[in-house]
């Protein structure tokens, strides 16, 4: 992991997990890593029919706003797997 300069305060994967379970009502959600670069784990009925690039396009416009910014704490989303339970 790279070391990326941030302003934020608290727990940035917190934060991803929160804004996708606000994007995405009754999903289960986990986040991982650090340094700007992080992967997230989506399962939710919502993906069901939906192709790929859609259902990566609804996490990561759920965590839009903590990728925006030179002071940005996510970088990077180096994987997201999206599924189906």
């Amino acid at each position: 992991m790279s070391d990326h300069p941030t302003d934020f305060q608290g727990s940035v994967t917190e934060a991803i997990e929160a804004a996708v379970r606000a994007a995405i009502p009754g999903c289960e959600v986990s986040a991982v890593g650090g340094g700007g670069h992080y992967e997230i784990t989506v399962i939710a009925e919502q993906f069901a029919g939906q192709r790929t690039l859609a259902k990566h396009r609804l996490v990561l416009g759920a965590i839009k706003h903590l990728m925006a910014g030179d002071m940005a704490p996510v970088h990077a989303v180096d994987r997201i797997v999206a599924k189906v339970p």
